[in-house]
């Protein structure tokens, strides 16, 4: 964990770095120009944005590794598989409807770009696929 905290930390400061950088480059490459229309904003903000994200992710990941008190079974060197925890939860690989979910999303997507006809599909599609997501082990094979 307390690599991905440094890992985290040196991605926050290579997004600042890179967001001083271009946004200097894009003034000195347009001296005519006055500054505020010399930046090119939508980099400058998504840049800028980028190295929030990642600081707000490395203060989480530290926060959460200081919070746990040691080292997790994975991040040790000696440790074994069966040092971890055995459950990890409840998955089902066999299911489609994390698919039909992720279908839905793009003809949402799709319902943005060319009209809005298409959103009322999609949001079917999703309802379905939450429905079937939630109960599909109330159902067929693998029903309890």
């Amino acid at each position: 964990m307390r690599d991905n905290v440094i890992l985290w930390w040196v991605l926050t400061g290579f997004f600042g770095v890179m967001g001083v950088t271009y946004t200097v480059w894009n003034i000195v490459a347009h001296p005519d120009r006055p500054i505020v229309t010399a930046i090119e904003w939508v980099g400058t903000v998504a840049f800028f944005f980028s190295c929030f994200m990642a600081a707000m992710i490395a203060f989480y990941l530290d926060r959460t590794h200081r919070a746990q008190g040691g080292s997790l079974p994975e991040d040790i060197l000696t440790s074994d598989i069966d040092d971890g925890d055995p459950e990890l939860g409840e998955f089902s690989p066999w299911s489609w409807w994390p698919i039909v979910l992720a279908g839905s999303a793009a003809v949402g997507a799709i319902a943005l770009a060319v009209g809005e006809f298409l959103f009322p599909v999609a949001l079917a599609i999703f309802v379905i696929a939450i429905v079937g997501w939630v109960y599909e082990y109330y159902r067929g094979h693998f029903a309890r």
